[in-house]
């Protein structure tokens, strides 16, 4: 193998040695992913081979069939439909809420969330193909997210279902490798090719409402990324990789922690740097920091 592509910088490097030691900038890529399939095997592995770490599915689990875990966000749309919630799946969302809000930002969507390895796919194609150049993608907004999950709110209301829930790419992925997939493939095939042609990281980024909602969660949390000016070359390099530009919007103009809660805390723009100007922090580190949603 002559060459590669180096995803991070959106360049090519020269033989493989030299890919072998950039594999450093890598690091939290590797562990994001380990992550997620650890999380995908043990609910395989329940289910399959009746292992008790960790059984049921993404909505509503069981650690040790002991600890109830429930998504807080269909927890929210089943009420909102008047369903009577179980005390094991109130305190399950409680767990999950608290967990994320105070671990901070959309952890969730970076480092369990199965779409995301999906939705990356279809980025490191489009980065690869150079379709930013050759194709004209669709316009809109980051807000859309909130709006859809207000959205999922009011149609479980009039319809009495948790709505998002039933169409959600997420849920019919995760079940999918559990128990098997049906006709839920071709809702992860559309959120695959909607992030190839129409939108940039289009689905995580834009419309998908569980990730307005922790974003909303996790605004306050702690863990942040930290930027320092002083160290800064303004590469941007950082800027180019981010699935999430907006958060980081004080590069080249002061030191902070990014303070909003759209930030997936994946690392790419800490593994991106070559200047050691951008880190993980927390949330106290510099106080001067702007910008938050």
């Amino acid at each position: 193998m002559k060459r590669c592509f180096d995803e991070f910088v959106g360049a090519y490097c020269n033989t493989p040695l030299q890919h072998a030691m950039d594999m450093r900038k890598y690091k939290y890529l590797i562990s994001r992913r380990m992550t997620q399939i650890a999380v995908l095997f043990l609910f395989f592995a329940g289910n399959a081979y009746g292992w008790k770490i960790l059984r049921g599915n993404l909505s509503s689990a069981k650690v040790l069939d002991t600890l109830p875990l429930s998504d807080p966000f269909a927890v929210a749309q089943s009420f909102s439909a008047g369903t009577a919630i179980a005390k094991d799946a109130l305190t399950g969302a409680l767990i999950i809420f608290l967990f994320y809000a105070v671990l901070g930002g959309r952890v969730f969507c970076g480092w369990v969330c199965p779409v995301n390895m999906v939705t990356d796919t279809a980025r490191s194609l489009r980065n690869h193909f150079r379709l930013d150049s050759s194709w004209k993608s669709w316009d809109i907004s980051r807000s859309m997210r909130y709006w859809v999950a207000g959205l999922s709110i009011t149609l479980s209301v009039t319809l009495g279902v948790a709505a998002f829930e039933w169409i959600s790419p997420i849920g019919m992925l995760h079940r999918g490798i559990i128990y098997g997939f049906g006709f839920g493939w071709a809702f992860v095939l559309v959120v695959f090719l909607f992030d190839l042609f129409a939108v940039k990281n289009g689905f995580c980024g834009h419309v998908c409402p569980l990730g307005g909602f922790y974003s909303l969660a996790g605004r306050y949390g702690f863990l942040r990324i930290g930027y320092d000016r002083d160290k800064c070359t303004m590469c941007m390099k950082c800027i180019e990789i981010c699935p999430e530009k907006q958060v980081l919007h004080m590069v080249g103009s002061q030191s902070g922690a990014v303070l909003s809660g759209e930030c997936i805390n994946c690392g790419r723009c800490v593994e991106a740097c070559d200047d050691d100007a951008v880190n993980f922090s927390n949330i106290y580190a510099k106080k001067q920091s702007v910008g938050s949603r």
